[in-house]
C-alpha cells in the first residue's frame, strides 16, 4: 500500500496533465500520431471507381458480382517510454529536478495516449536496464507507470543509452512511438539510435538544467561534484573566461547531438527545468503536423 502522500502527489499530476490535455492537447495527438498501416474491415460491393486491385475474387464468384475490399487504418499506438533515471536526472538547481520534468511530460503524453485507446510502455534505464513495464491500456497502468517514474529507486549511476535501445528492439516488436527521454550524458550511442529509428518512430526529448548550460558568475570558488562518476572539482566562478569556456564547449555538444538527430530524421524536443514545458511541447505537435501535411 503506497503511503498517502504518494497517492496525492500521483493524483496531482494526474488531474493536471489530464487538464492540459483536455484543454491543449485535444485533437493534436491524434493528428500527429498515425496509425501504422491498415487492416481489413469488411467486404461491400463494387462501384465505378473503385481500385480494381481491391476486388475479393472468392466473394464476387460466390455472389454473382463485384464485390471490394475494405481497410480501415490501423489507428492503436504504442507509445514506449525510455527515460533516463541516471544520477544526474536527480539533478535541479531552480525549481525541479530533472526526473521530476520528465515524469510529468511522460504523464500528459500518457493520457493522451489513453484517452485514443492506446497502450503505453516504461523502460527505465541508467547504466543499465533497471525496469520494464510491457505495453497496456488504462488509467490504473498510467498510474502506475508515473508512480515507478517518481518512486523507483535505480541501482546504477551512470547512463548507456546504447543498452537501453537495444533492449529496447528486443522487447517491442511492433512499431511503436518511442520518446527516448534523456540529458544525453553519453557517448557512442549514435548506431543503436539509427537502428531504432528505422524501426519506430523515434523521438528525443532532452532535458536540461541552467546550470548545466552556464556557469554564474558569484565571484568565488565553488565545488562542483559529477553525479555520475562522483569526481569532484573547484571552479572560480569569477574567472569570466572560465566560464565562457564551460558554457561554449557544453553548446558546441549540443549542436552536435542536434545535427545528429536532424540527419537521421530523429524529431528533438528540448526542455529546460526552468521554464514551463507546454509551449515546447506545443510547438512540437505544431511542426510535426505541418511537416506530415506535406508528405
Amino acid at each position: 500500500m503506497l503511503p498517502k502522500e504518494v497517492l496525492k502527489h500521483i493524483r496531482r499530476i494526474e488531474i493536471r496533465t489530464k487538464r492540459l490535455v483536455n484543454e491543449v492537447f485535444s485533437g493534436e495527438y491524434e493528428s500527429v500520431f498515425k496509425g501504422h498501416g491498415v487492416e481489413f474491415s469488411e467486404v461491400r460491393e463494387y462501384v465505378p471507381g473503385d481500385d480494381i486491385r481491391r476486388i475479393d475474387w472468392n466473394v464476387t464468384a460466390r455472389m454473382g458480382h463485384p464485390y471490394v475490399k475494405k481497410f480501415q487504418e490501423e489507428r492503436e499506438l504504442t507509445l514506449t517510454f525510455v527515460v533516463d533515471v541516471s544520477s544526474s536526472e536527480y539533478f535541479g538547481s531552480i525549481s525541479r529536478q530533472k526526473i521530476n520534468l520528465a515524469s510529468e511530460v511522460t504523464a500528459l503524453l500518457s493520457f493522451s495516449a489513453l484517452s485514443n485507446n492506446d497502450k503505453v510502455s516504461l523502460l527505465l534505464f541508467s547504466d543499465r536496464i533497471e525496469k520494464f513495464v510491457p505495453p497496456k491500456k488504462g488509467r490504473r497502468h498510467i498510474l502506475r507507470i508515473i508512480r515507478d517514474l517518481l518512486y523507483f529507486k535505480p541501482k546504477g549511476k551512470g547512463t548507456n543509452i546504447s543498452i537501453a535501445l537495444e533492449h529496447l528492439n528486443r522487447v517491442i516488436r511492433k512499431k511503436s512511438i518511442v520518446f527516448l527521454i534523456s540529458d544525453f550524458l553519453d557517448k557512442g550511442f549514435e548506431k543503436p539510435m539509427k537502428i531504432t529509428a528505422r524501426k519506430h518512430d523515434l523521438i528525443a526529448i532532452r532535458i536540461l538544467d541552467p546550470l548545466e548550460l552556464s556557469i554564474p558568475g558569484f565571484s568565488g570558488w565553488i565545488l562542483l561534484e559529477d553525479a555520475e562518476s562522483s569526481n569532484i572539482g573547484w571552479i572560480d566562478t569569477g574567472d569570466r573566461k572560465r566560464r565562457l569556456d564551460y558554457g561554449m564547449k557544453k553548446m558546441d555538444l549540443l549542436e552536435k547531438q542536434s545535427e545528429f538527430f536532424s540527419s537521421n530524421d530523429i524529431d528533438l524536443i528540448d526542455l529546460n527545468t526552468s521554464k514551463p514545458y507546454v509551449d515546447e511541447l506545443v510547438r512540437f505537435f505544431t511542426t510535426r503536423e505541418r511537416r506530415l501535411r506535406t508528405i
